[in-house]
């Protein structure tokens, strides 16, 4: 029960944020953010968040909450699970530092709130279509892409069960 307790831990509201960013900054940690849905964690997922936590020394994940997801049109029925399984699954893994979720159609004003000084997305994005890219840009940060694993994918995972593929 300890461990659940310590996974629990790194999900985060604002306040328990703050505090947490206070702390890190204080010790010039050098902090990660990066964002998606996250619905069914793959072997996709697993190594693009393992590379974005070595990008710096704290990786935080924001994750779309249900409304969020729903919003983004990834299709009927999704996110398969719930914001609150996704976030901690998400913070079990030993490399993610903390998780929080966000409501609004983008993470925008969660990258105003943290201040990372590195902003991660997959290599399908262009670097400065990246919401937040000029938040970190001013404060001479950096955004980095990460190649994406050929094959892995929440959507093909779907057709695979759904018979499609």
């Amino acid at each position: 029960m300890i461990k659940l307790e310590i996974v629990k831990s790194k999900i985060k509201d604002s306040s328990s944020l703050n505090q947490s960013l206070s702390i890190w900054n204080f010790k010039q940690k050098k902090i990660v953010f990066t964002n998606g849905v996250f619905d069914l964690l793959h072997l996709g997922h697993v190594d693009y968040l393992s590379k974005a936590g070595d990008l710096g020394d704290i990786l935080i994940v924001g994750i779309n909450s249900d409304a969020s997801a729903k919003r983004l049109g990834k299709g009927k029925g999704r996110p398969f699970t719930d914001q609150v399984s996704r976030s901690t699954i998400i913070a079990s893994l030993s490399f993610v530092d903390a998780v929080v979720l966000f409501d609004e159609d983008t993470p925008l004003n969660l990258i105003k709130s943290v201040q990372p000084d590195v902003l991660v997305k997959g290599a399908d994005y262009k670097p400065d279509d990246i919401v937040g890219y000029d938040i970190v840009m001013a404060k001479e940060g950096k955004i980095e892409t990460i190649e994406l694993l050929d094959g892995y994918s929440t959507t093909r995972i779907e057709e695979k069960i759904r018979g499609l593929h």
